[in-house]
């Protein structure tokens, strides 16, 4: 049976580690946690290196899921591939590349084509979307958070004396919209929003 070293990674503080943790640590010799973003290259993820200059001969850098490596699958494959490149051979543990692989495989490289399609496909719909809304006269992106019942709300309690920190909590959004709203509405305003909130 092949010696495991397993990569636990994250790529914010927030991120719970239990489940993989729970998952590797039975089964590996010595487990790397990583607080990275799978975004950087491979040389730049002193962890990953470090979990792969741990791995002895014949043994194997174990993973929860091939995405673990990279910020989504697509990634994670194309990481899973460069490991192959210098040697590394790899078991993972579930999801869509789930067994042990110690060179690209016909499996693999369905998964990474698969996954190269759907990014494709994604960038192709949010293109195809944002197009069809500046052709309709909106841009695209997140709603505003003020809608036009919300900005008569802000600027009616306003003019009945209310302060912008109590316009805020009524209304269940930040000091910052509520002021930004009035400035928009009245740009002779140039409180800062702590200022505001006060007034």
């Amino acid at each position: 049976m092949s010696i495991l070293v397993g990569l636990v990674r994250v790529s914010t503080d927030k991120q719970n580690t239990a489940r993989q943790h729970n998952a590797l640590e039975p089964i590996c010799w010595k487990v790397f946690e990583e607080k990275a973003s799978g975004k950087l290259a491979t040389k730049d993820r002193p962890v990953l290196l470090e979990a792969i200059s741990q791995v002895p001969p014949g043994g194997m850098l174990a993973i929860h899921e091939v995405d673990r490596l990279g910020r989504n699958l697509l990634e994670g494959l194309i990481v899973l591939n460069d490991l192959f490149q210098h040697g590394i051979a790899v078991k993972v543990l579930a999801g869509i590349a789930a067994g042990e692989h110690t060179q690209r495989s016909f499996i693999l490289d369905i998964a990474l084509a698969l996954s190269e399609d759907r990014r494709r496909d994604i960038s192709a719909k949010t293109k195809n979307g944002l197009e069809a809304a500046r052709r309709n006269g909106r841009v695209g992106g997140r709603r505003p958070v003020v809608d036009d019942d919300k900005r008569a709300a802000i600027l009616a309690r306003r003019e009945r004396g209310e302060s912008i920190r109590t316009i805020a909590n009524n209304l269940g959004i930040s000091i910052g919209v509520v002021h930004k709203t009035l400035t928009l509405a009245s740009p002779q305003i140039d409180q800062s929003p702590k200022q505001a909130a006060k007034t």
